[in-house]
């Protein structure tokens, strides 16, 4: 692979010397700032051969360096090595970012190439105004990987669906009506939304052109007489387009959203005079820029001003409504019957058959399929035995694959998509004989995890309020992870969601100043990881509701939604304070509880030994 590798930077670095391009920035986004983008956009995987969701590569005539976060540190390095691209590990000291090194590097007369529609327009304007400085130009026309890529794959047109309000607890109708009363109090004239999993919530539509992300591959311009999907037709049946019609929902060809930007302010059949001022200098466009792509600001005319906020839709999305709440529980059961029958099927049959890391993915899927409503997973499985566990986000291959032995600790992270809801949960399952070491990490992730879904606390705290509480055991002992402690999740939607998530250094472009609410579901993960040995995380989803509220105010907590039991064969008890052991001894007569009467009798009395009280 490395050789291919270079011999696709060398053909780069010839087309950036034929067009006066000095350094090349390659995002990993796609044309909508997607965390995971479709086959068509993995230019830097094309590039660099590192398969992460997260980071970002430059090549110059004489280097090639790629930027990922901790998560991906170990797997970065391995798929880099004889490449000829450095890692360049983010957040770590003397670790330059991509915005400083193009600075440091980059000199008056020289040239930054990107393609805009890759990069979000807060971006394109931070690079020209830092490497202005130093007298260097940008170009963001130039599709450079694109020209190189002669088996690039097409654009995804996979079909869409329609979400009843039994699933979703509000028509389309209600949630437009809901995002024109916001953009009446900005006083816009025209919404654009590009955030694929904003427009597949406010439309209630759900696709899958990205690989276990529900989406529809689209931009939606919204006023106050008209909506503007720009999507593939073929894309809709004939019964969707007739309902996005009936609501008032027109389709147009994708790109044509360009040509729209550009025709701005001016009156046409797409936006009636009432939703557009006299002269073009008076229209106001809302907007996103740190979500829309450069190409796509810049299209627009220079009379229309620009609104930059948050998309209106953020928070709508993010905080479930009780029909969503109230169907992600019963997403969980399913996904808690299968992980169950899962943990069971490995713990019972290791050292009897053959399995392997793939195999047990297989397994899994199998299990998952057999629930009703079952859409596919949530995300690609993280089934890692061993050593393995200790590569955040690894995902076996048949070159990687492994045997699951009787002994040690599998570390296995999935989730699924269900027409209730999306999941995701993690589980450290005990193989066989561990040692203290990995008994002891065991016992100290969960304390933390644990911990952090019994806070209670009030309206008006973010996550970096209660980060510490689920680090808190590890920082005692000197250790840490290199990764957030949670996420947001969204509903038959993108595992990853903002604003919600729990971590304790600042990262503004995630929106972690957003207090939680109720409703917000949200991922708690902890993890300690022992290179070359094994890795340990424990993760349960859990719902934001309302508590009692006082004449200090409102107060919050969280409800488990994940109901899988953890592995007592690696728990210490004497390592657990007793308000510990008896968090976990509820959480596991709740989960015995609801799963039992979903099990087969042998697998029912398996999960009652498994959730005995200790």
């Amino acid at each position: 692979m490395s050789e291919k590798i270079r011999a696709r930077l060398s053909a780069l670095r010839a087309l950036m010397e034929k067009k006066g391009i000095d350094a090349y920035l390659i995002p990993t986004d796609d044309f909508h700032a997607s965390e995971y983008v479709g086959d068509f956009f993995k230019c830097r995987e094309y590039i660099t051969g590192f398969t992460g969701s997260a980071g970002t590569a430059v090549v110059m005539r004489d280097m090639a360096g790629l930027w990922t976060d901790g998560r991906y540190f170990i797997q970065a390095e391995q798929q880099l090595s004889g490449s000829g691209v450095t890692l360049f590990r983010m957040g770590e000291p003397d670790v330059p970012t991509v915005h400083e090194f193009l600075k440091k590097n980059l000199t008056g007369g020289q040239c930054l190439g990107f393609d805009g529609r890759t990069v979000s327009a807060k971006e394109a304007e931070q690079l020209r105004q830092k490497l202005g400085q130093n007298g260097v130009s940008l170009n963001d026309a130039e599709d450079l990987v694109g020209e190189i890529w002669t088996d690039r794959p097409a654009l995804p047109c996979e079909p869409v669906i329609e979400l009843g309000v039994e699933w979703v607890g509000q028509t389309r109708r209600e949630k437009c009506a809901q995002i024109r009363a916001k953009m009446k109090e900005r006083s816009a004239d025209v919404f654009l939304l590009t955030s694929l999993d904003d427009i597949a919530w406010l439309l209630n539509i759900r696709g899958a052109d990205i690989h276990c992300n529900p989406v529809v591959l689209s931009y939606l311009a919204m006023t106050q007489d008209a909506i503007l999907l720009f999507a593939n037709e073929k894309a809709f049946p004939e019964d969707a387009r007739h309902a996005l019609e009936a609501d008032g929902v027109a389709l147009r060809p994708y790109d044509a959203v360009y040509t729209y930007a550009a025709e701005l302010g001016q009156i046409s059949g797409d936006i009636s005079d009432s939703d557009v001022s006299e002269t073009a200098h008076k229209m106001k466009a809302l907007l996103c820029r740190a979500k829309v792509n450069s190409r796509l600001v810049s299209s627009i005319p220079e009379g229309v001003e620009i609104l930059d906020e948050e998309n209106p839709t953020l928070l709508p999305k993010a905080i479930k409504n009780p029909t969503e709440v109230a169907n992600e529980r019963a997403a969980h059961v399913k996904d808690g019957v299968a992980l169950t029958k899962f943990i069971y099927w490995l713990k019972t049959n290791v050292g009897k058959i053959p399995m392997t890391e793939l195999s047990a993915e297989e397994k899994l899927y199998e299990l998952r399929a057999a629930q009703e409503h079952f859409m596919g997973n949530s995300f690609d499985p993280i089934i890692s035995y061993g050593a393995h566990a200790a590569i955040v986000h690894y995902s076996a291959t048949p070159e990687t694959d492994v045997p699951i032995e009787p002994k040690g600790l599998l570390l296995a992270d999935t989730g699924g998509q269900y027409l209730e809801g999306t999941t995701d949960v993690t589980r450290t399952i005990v193989m066989g004989a561990l040692t203290d070491e990995e008994k002891k990490c065991f016992t100290v992730v969960l304390r933390g995890m644990l911990s952090l879904a019994d806070v209670k606390f009030l309206q008006g705290c973010t996550g970096r309020n209660f980060d510490y509480i689920a680090r808190e055991p590890l920082w005692r002992m000197g250790e840490d992870f290199n990764h957030g402690t949670g996420h947001g999740v969204g509903y038959f939607l993108n595992v990853h969601e903002s604003p919600n998530g729990f971590r304790w250094k600042h990262v503004p472009e995630r929106n972690d100043d957003v207090a939680f609410e109720d409703g917000m579901i949200t991922s708690d993960e902890p993890g300690y990881y022992a290179e070359g040995k094994f890795g340990i995380r424990h993760e349960n989803l859990i719902v934001c509701k309302k508590a009692e509220k006082t004449a200090a105010g409102q107060f919050l907590c969280f409800e488990h939604l994940t109901m899988v039991p953890f592995d007592l064969d690696g728990i210490v008890p004497e390592q657990m304070t007793q308000r510990e052991r008896g968090l976990l001894n509820t959480y596991h007569a709740k989960v015995y509880e609801t799963i039992a009467p979903h099990l087969e009798p042998e697998e029912r009395e398996w999960l009652k030994r498994a959730t005995r009280r200790i």
